[in-house]
């Protein structure tokens, strides 16, 4: 493959994707991204003068114009990460995830369809069409062993799960109806380096370093499987290059952890980490990061636990995460420790100048 397009690359784990490809392959990049609240070119300051490396701004809900981003870029795969994925955000409005993440795989596939329809044949047995999805389709695992498997039942829980299930349908409806060659992922939690505030370890590292509280929702005992982001951008790349048309393969960390042991675990570092605490943490009574932690009412319809079964990519791909949680949670707060500036830009809201 000589050119992927992907889809939402400005994003957490998009970006961190494009990184990966233009730091350690020789494939040429084009990033389309509509530059939401999410979205911060920031993430890709390293790479951005590569010559393999290409921005374009655009939403994938305008069927013109991905039309004439495939036609003038000619890509040999595409990777489809542009989706809204905030739970609480689809919660308090819901139209936003029906639009980008149902209507937009649509329009993308409906895109990608008419250019591959016109592809010469050995290009055109080449093209893939590599979605990237979440394991909160499968909904909610109530005890504390099983596992999702490639086979689960969907049953999603949010709008956020339930427009990525509608979305993971479509992509399969449109290979085994049209013949597109397709390939889908689903994923585990991603954590790591230039990730968004809003989600839950970088707004635990971030309030924590500003003294303020860290809200967690009901008792904290709802447990996720944590994978760490460059890890799950070199899966992708298995997937996309080595996957077997139609298949599904799921990409965990194989690091459960509830949501309690995952803001323990970032104080306990910053304890260690951070000399010049905030007075509210040298105030408290602990003296320690801990102190901050602070249990808010759960959210509605909140999934008790995710796991995700690996097994498959591992045999057939040759693919398991390097990071241990202990490993990449170290490297995380490290990293918010050590790049300030990114995240404050997000704060005062001069990255999206």
């Amino acid at each position: 493959m000589k050119t992927i397009l992907v889809t939402g690359g400005a994003g957490f784990i998009g970006s961190a994707l494009i990184r990966h490809m233009i730091e350690n392959t020789d494939i040429n990049v084009v990033n389309v991204d509509k530059l939401t609240y999410a979205g911060n070119l920031n993430s890709l300051a390293k790479i951005s003068q590569s010559p393999r490396y290409r921005f374009i701004q655009a939403d994938i809900c305008d069927s013109a114009k991905m039309v004439a981003v495939f036609a003038d870029c000619k890509p040999d795969a595409v990777m489809h990460l542009a989706a809204e994925s905030h739970v609480d955000r689809s919660i308090d409005g819901p139209a936003e995830f029906i639009q980008t993440n149902i209507v937009g795989t649509y329009v993308l596939l409906e895109a990608a369809r008419q250019y591959w329809n016109n592809l010469i044949a050995e290009t055109k047995l080449a093209f893939r069409f590599h979605h990237i999805s979440t394991d909160e389709v499968y909904g909610d695992l109530e005890s504390t062993t099983g596992l999702f498997t490639e086979q689960t039942p969907y049953n999603p829980s949010s709008p956020y799960s339930a427009s990525k299930a509608s979305s993971d349908h479509l992509v399969r409806a449109w290979q085994r109806t049209y013949g597109l060659p397709v390939v889908l992922t689903n994923c585990s939690n991603n954590y790591g380096p230039y990730h968004f505030p809003e989600k839950l370890i970088p707004l635990t590292i971030i309030n924590a370093l500003a003294g303020q509280p860290l809200p967690i929702y009901g008792d904290g005992q709802q447990i996720r499987d944590w994978l760490y982001v460059d890890d799950h951008a070199k899966a992708l790349c298995k997937v996309v290059m080595e996957g077997k048309v139609g298949e599904t393969y799921n990409i965990g960390g194989f690091n459960e952890k509830t949501n309690l042991e995952v803001v323990q675990t970032i104080c306990h570092i910053l304890d260690r980490l951070v000399i010049n605490k905030p007075d509210t943490v040298l105030n408290s009574s602990s003296g320690l990061f801990s102190s901050l932690i602070t249990f808010v009412k759960d959210r509605p319809g909140h999934d008790f636990r995710y796991a995700i079964d690996a097994t498959k990519i591992e045999s057939v791909l040759g693919w398991r995460p390097q990071e241990t949680f202990d490993t990449g949670i170290s490297k995380t707060v490290e990293w918010y420790l050590s790049n300030t500036d990114w995240y404050k830009a997000i704060l005062d809201g001069s990255y999206q100048s």
